[in-house]
């Protein structure tokens, strides 16, 4: 018969632990824990507190931050989940002194965060620069977008909002002229009336919700005076294309150093386009680090080339190297670039502007099929170019056979839309963005700028994957914008921790 060693559950063991030999030298944790005790300034936190003279002591905000440091770098944002850990995890119980602070106390702590991230992370930016992982050869400016803690089910302008509400009255309403009638005939469902007058006091606290957001708040307005998408939820907040389809969410924005990757200034902002970001960022980093902005090169992407921000390049002597839309295709390393692209099945192709015809004499157009279009706008100007647009009827793109070779979708508002082009239009080309497509084109210019993409895509990995940012879990632009900036101080703080810069500071 086989023999086993025995083992007893009813014993006891008495492990005796030192929290200081918990903390081991060389890792994240150690450094963090130097950092908060020796370099950094805490006196930011000073003015939450009021219990000089009397009332229960608080947990110093050093064991606080120390924790929600720590417990961001390994994913964990849950103020539940970092309650557990402190109380279950030999590291975060070493770290905290086994004090285990209730969930909504760290919870409170990150939520007000936003008060005094900033001085934090311009400390710990100044150490990272007297270690010496600052370069001053080139940054890296790029937007990541995540999702929001809000639902774009609940984004729209008033109008969409206003029409939302009276939608969901008119529900209700019909679900209690049911109940009367149902009253006077007698043919009452226990169980479905239950869940029928569950159903309708949702409904009616969300009525209030729409309501109340209809009366404290205004429609947000574009730069080109059109209103924007709020959000009930998080009106910070906005609707995006990512490469995974439509988010509510943020876009964080960060500025990269070359040597090191480390972030020298970042922002979350609540809009979808990067174009208007790269003005206050910029800023941002002059006011870090002073003549940096002057001495090392920018380098951005396509989605921040415009003449605005070409113009404050060179008003401000920054040396930017900023892609436009066309920079790939006059790069004559991208020549075949089509070869490398995965085959995709083979489908009809779907109907161009080439298949409708137009009648230039009677401006008129007309669809694959044979169909009249309506004109719904003329000689309008899009790019370098001057247009017809035509639309077809609603009613004959809803009865068309090849109505998914023509369109995405059925159509429910508007029928077929078609631009026909009628002209040029002669524009001089503002000699900034001239000269930046000659910059950028050069042999130096495209070696400089493919240094971009090792810059900071590294950053939004490290951040979106290693460490698990893949939504933010605060609302409003102050508190997301905190988060930001405490996952970059970390990203920061381990580049600290890897590259031994601790003994070049202690020495």
């Amino acid at each position: 018969m086989a023999k086993f060693i025995h083992y007893d559950y009813a014993q006891s063991k008495m492990l005796p632990i030192n929290f200081s030999e918990q903390i081991l030298p060389g890792t994240f944790e150690h450094t963090v824990h130097y950092l908060v005790d020796d370099q950094l300034d805490l006196s930011v936190f000073e003015s939450r507190y009021c219990n000089d003279d009397g009332g229960r002591p608080a947990y110093d905000p050093a064991i606080l931050l120390k924790i929600v440091l720590v417990a961001y770098s390994r994913g964990v944002t849950s103020s539940r989940k970092i309650e557990k850990l402190c109380r279950e995890n030999i590291v975060f119980m070493a770290l905290s002194a086994d004090s285990q602070p209730h969930f909504t106390t760290i919870a409170d702590f990150i939520s007000r965060m936003s008060d005094v991230i900033q001085p934090l992370f311009l400390e710990v930016l100044m150490i990272c620069g007297q270690a010496g992982l600052i370069g001053q050869e080139m940054f890296a400016i790029d937007g990541c977008k995540l999702p929001s803690n809000a639902s774009k089910e609940w984004s729209g302008t008033h109008a969409d909002m206003a029409n939302k509400h009276k939608k969901i009255d008119r529900a209700v309403s019909r679900m209690l002229s049911k109940h009367r009638e149902d009253d006077l005939h007698g043919n009452v469902d226990g169980d479905m009336r239950t869940k029928e007058l569950k159903q309708i006091e949702k409904l009616k606290a969300v009525s209030l919700k729409v309501k109340k957001h209809l009366a404290t708040s205004t429609d947000k307005i574009g730069s080109r005076g059109q209103p924007l998408k709020s959000n009930i939820t998080d009106n910070d907040s906005a609707k995006m294309k990512t490469g995974h389809g439509v988010i509510q969410g943020y876009v964080g924005v960060a500025a990269v150093d070359n040597k090191h990757q480390i972030v020298i200034a970042a922002e979350a902002f609540g809009q979808a386009q990067e174009h208007d970001l790269l003005v206050p960022m910029i800023s941002r980093v002059k006011t870090h680090l002073g003549c940096y902005i002057k001495e090392a090169r920018l380098t951005a992407d396509a989605g921040f080339h415009n003449t605005h921000n070409v113009t404050h390049c060179a008003e401000q002597a920054v040396d930017a190297y900023i892609a436009d839309n066309g920079f790939r295709k006059r790069d004559p390393r991208f020549a075949d670039y089509v070869r490398f692209k995965p085959k995709e099945p083979k489908q009809p192709k779907p109907f161009s502007n080439q298949d409708f015809s137009y009648n230039e004499v009677t401006n008129e157009c007309r669809c694959p099929t044979g169909k009249p279009m309506w004109l719904s706008m003329a000689n309008t100007v899009m790019g370098d170019h001057r247009y017809h647009k035509f639309q077809a009827y609603l009613n004959d793109c809803r009865a068309c056979p090849l109505q998914t070779q023509c369109m995405r979708k059925p159509p429910t508002t508007n029928g077929r839309q078609v631009s026909i082009k009628i002209g040029d239009v002669k524009r001089v080309e503002p000699n900034l963005l001239t000269q930046m497509k000659t910059k950028i084109d050069s042999r130096q210019g495209r070696h400089i700028y493919s240094e971009r993409l090792g810059t900071v895509e590294p950053v939004f990995a490290n951040i979106n994957t290693a460490k698990k940012l893949s939504r933010f879990s605060l609302r409003g632009k102050p508190k997301v914008n905190a988060q930001w900036l405490m996952y970059c101080m970390v990203h920061n703080i381990e580049k600290i921790q890897r590259y031994g810069a601790i003994s070049q500071i202690t020495g």
